[in-house]
């Protein structure tokens, strides 16, 4: 983070300083976690659901915090610290997130989508950074403070800034949008991701398109355009359509599969004609690229930059991570996160995959609302449909994944917990055989890969 002065930050923040003094502090760092403090920080409490960080603002000056960013000042005030007095610090760190934003003049791009943000969040990040220095959100970062704190990582050496932004409910990505302004916006897809809150895929749409409200006058935005949805979206900006149907002006062909090897694909624009190499699995990596390669254009990069780039896209966190173990045994791990389309495009990878046995272990989706049972439901026919060798089902959503896989005569096990399921896996990942690891985030599958990880 660049320096702030602590009358710059309380004059964007439209806050009071508490204690003024002649020196001037200047702040190069902010924390919102009492136990994440680095010398010289600004400490900016948190408000939550079954928290308040005012609770801990002579924690985190006690661990070397210079001041802090309050809604409510503390009994005691330091004469050697600063308060900086504000109706909301959730408002107030937007304020100085935005403010910090303008200090760069370099493209913004923003993504949203129901399913594979982070991955082409990722993509777009390795096409950028075949040529340009790259700041992009860290892993779990898309949020309210997250985002924030991702901007204030800008330094005058970074040339882009390749931002992912999550919801649920309606406002979130506005409010985010208003901090990033983007030259690019870009929407992966509409999904049935947080249903639960937005009511139906029209809401989920209507959520996702706040993404366009700050877009630039002069900006793009870049949309899958095989998502029927997405579709019926007008812009007085430019749209660019990335997808396999005619219409689109960034059109993916000859699509190979090489299961867990990655893909191959023919990328063709307006400008040129890309043959790419996406070394992860699943068809839907091919959208990814599609979208990177418009994005990559649009910066001004050349054809053989954005083919590099491609080449270097690396998957992060349990997404879709390739680990090998010995025998021949494979785990797909996928188990950051699961709904509908991605426990779809999993299975998919899961059934391409050349090995003597497939085994998907499935666990539950949640916020899908009155979908819930369906959409488990035809999870366990899917598997059943893609001729996997055995479903194992965790949890109590999931008892409908194993009553689909066994009405499409799937050998499959249901259990209530992780511990119960155990024995039963580690029997299951037999030599040559490769099992995928996936549920929402919630159902915590990464203890499942580490134990197998030791087996």
């Amino acid at each position: 983070m660049q320096p702030m002065t602590v009358t710059e930050i309380a004059a964007v923040v439209s806050g009071v300083w508490w204690n003024p003094c002649e020196r001037v502090p200047v702040i190069s760092a902010v924390s919102t976690d009492s136990r994440n403090i680095t010398p010289g920080c600004l400490f900016l409490p948190w408000v939550g659901e079954q928290f308040d960080g005012h609770n801990f603002i002579d924690a985190a000056l006690d661990a070397g915090a210079a001041g802090c960013l309050c809604a409510k000042l503390p009994q005691d005030i330091r004469p050697d610290k600063f308060y900086i007095k504000v109706a909301d610090t959730r408002l107030a760190l937007r304020d100085m997130a935005s403010a910090y934003r303008d200090k760069f003049d370099i493209p913004f791009v923003q993504i949203t989508g129901s399913v594979g943000k982070t991955t082409t969040k990722e993509m777009i990040a390795a096409v950028l950074g075949a040529k340009l220095n790259v700041l992009k959100t860290p892993e779990n970062f898309n949020n309210d403070i997250g985002t924030p704190l991702t901007l204030f990582g800008l330094s005058p050496e970074h040339q882009a800034a390749v931002i992912e932004t999550g919801m649920n409910h309606f406002g979130e990505i506005e409010y985010l949008g208003a901090m990033v302004r983007p030259d690019i916006a870009v929407i992966s897809n509409i999904g049935d991701a947080h249903i639960e809150y937005l009511g139906s895929r029209g809401g989920i749409l209507k959520a996702k398109c706040e993404i366009f409200e700050h877009l630039k006058d002069d900006g793009i935005a870049i949309l899958n355009g095989d998502d029927a949805l997405l579709d019926t979206v007008t812009l007085p900006q430019r749209i660019i359509r990335c997808g396999q149907s005619e219409h689109c002006q960034v059109r993916i062909s000859d699509i190979l599969d090489h299961g867990v090897n990655g893909i191959t694909c023919t990328v063709t624009s307006e400008k040129d004609v890309y043959h790419l190499n996406i070394p992860a699995p699943g068809e839907h990596m091919a959208y990814a690229a599609s979208i990177a390669v418009a994005v990559g254009e649009a910066l001004g990069l050349s054809k053989e930059e954005i083919i590099r780039g491609v080449a270097a896209y690396a998957p992060i966190g349990s997404r879709m991570h390739i680990l090998r173990l010995s025998d021949g045994r494979v785990l797909l791990d996928d188990c950051y996160n699961a709904n509908p389309q991605s426990v779809s495009a999993a299975l998919e990878v899961l059934a391409r995959t050349e090995c003597e046995r497939r085994v998907a272990v499935l666990g539950d989706m949640g916020e899908l609302g009155d979908l819930t049972e369906q959409a488990h439901f035809n999870a366990g026919a899917l598997a059943a449909m893609l001729g996997i060798d055995f479903v194992v089902a965790i949890g109590s959503k999931a008892v409908k994944i194993a009553d689909g896989a066994a009405m499409g005569g799937a050998e499959v096990l249901h259990f209530a917990t992780r511990e119960e399921a155990m024995p039963t896996l580690r029997e299951q990942l037999q030599p040559h055989t490769t099992m995928l690891i996936k549920a929402s985030h919630a159902m915590h599958f990464e203890e499942i890969v580490k134990e197998l990880q030791m087996i």
